[in-house]
């Protein structure tokens, strides 16, 4: 058995252990080969390939990033994409395809493998943790630990100057890491992208703050939205899957802050710090079993899955499942988190 590894979409912490986990089990238990394309969905699309074996993988666990590298590259939208990705497999002699990705990466193969019938097997990865059919993706633990690492380090320079200090972090539709860290963190107002907020209401919060002689943290998600508005576009333009470019709502909600309260405001945007750096130790934990299960998977020929974390276990889901729908954050948990506001 000859096995293709691919990772796709933006780096996160943990894709290193997934593909460690694969190799070594793949390779000591079941003698398969395995092969790494480069850079998502570009290398099969142009047949760029390493090889992957045990030595290739060892010492890389601790390791963010991927030693596969990334792209949001779609081969739905190239010319002859499916094709070229078709006679690429068959010219490397590849028996089976795992993919390791979010939405986009995931639909892609779930479209390759009930359409066109190339045997894939799909690994969740989203530091967003949006993917419906599994309770955690791995790289979430690791942004929340490093966004709330960044809030604990705010709140002495914002109590300091006595200013409002408006923290943006990643969450282009489900506020996750907006509320695991504002809570984690002691931020005073978490905005996230499911519930739209309103400007005045977020002033007085910041007001009531100063009243008691402290100066407040705004924990906002990417893409949160005002009541009578839109998302804050970084310029317009688009990714290859048409996903806008989000980037901005802090800077806006702390120029709103300014003119409506008279109270000094920065922003800080974490952005692309989120996703880099060493893997927690959940996250190293979670992607390891991940690989592990992916590979039995292939062994078992249950195509067209993904593995996922239910509880404690690793359970297998139909990938066209786990991408149906995103997993948003139930109003209530955010109910819960309100008791802080202001």
């Amino acid at each position: 058995m000859r096995v293709g590894v691919l990772t796709g979409g933006g780096d996160c912490p943990g894709l290193n252990a997934v593909i460690r986990g694969l190799v070594r089990k793949g390779v000591q238990e079941y003698a398969y080969e395995f092969v790494g394309y480069r850079d998502g969905w570009r290398g099969p699309l142009e047949g760029d390939l390493i090889p992957l074996d045990i030595p290739a993988v060892r010492g890389i666990l601790p390791r963010g990033g991927t030693i596969l590298g990334s792209s949001r590259t779609n081969p739905l939208g190239q010319p002859d994409g499916i094709r070229r990705i078709k006679d690429n497999l068959a010219k490397d002699e590849i028996d089976a395809l795992v993919t390791i990705g979010g939405e986009d990466t995931l639909g892609v193969a779930a479209k390759l493998y009930e359409e066109y019938g190339i045997k894939c097997v799909g690994v969740p990865k989203t530091i967003d943790n949006d993917l419906s059919a599994t309770d955690y993706t791995f790289g979430f633990d690791t942004a929340v630990g490093i966004a709330t690492e960044a809030i604990d380090r705010l709140h002495t320079t914002a109590e300091s100057h006595m200013r409002v200090l408006v923290v943006e972090v990643m969450g282009r539709h489900a506020g996750w890491i907006a509320l695991h860290s504002g809570l984690a963190g002691g931020a005073n107002v978490i905005l996230i992208p499911e519930q739209r907020f309103d400007v005045e209401q977020v002033c007085a919060w910041v007001s009531s703050r100063f009243r008691a002689s402290y100066a407040p943290i705004i924990v906002v998600a990417e893409g949160a939205m005002p009541q009578d508005g839109d998302a804050v576009l970084k310029d317009g333009s688009l990714d290859s899957f048409g996903h806008v470019r989000l980037s901005g709502v802090g800077e806006w909600l702390a120029g709103e802050i300014e003119r409506r309260t008279g109270k000094e405001a920065r922003t800080t945007v974490l952005g692309h710090v989120q996703r880099g750096g060493t893997p927690s130790a959940f996250d190293r934990w979670l992607a390891t079993r991940f690989g592990l299960h992916a590979v039995d998977a292939v062994r078992d020929g249950d195509f067209g899955m993904m593995v996922a974390l239910r509880g404690t276990d690793i359970v297998r889901v139909p990938i066209a499942e786990a991408t149906a729908r995103l997993k948003t954050v139930d109003p209530a948990l955010y109910e819960e988190a309100g008791v802080f506001f202001g």
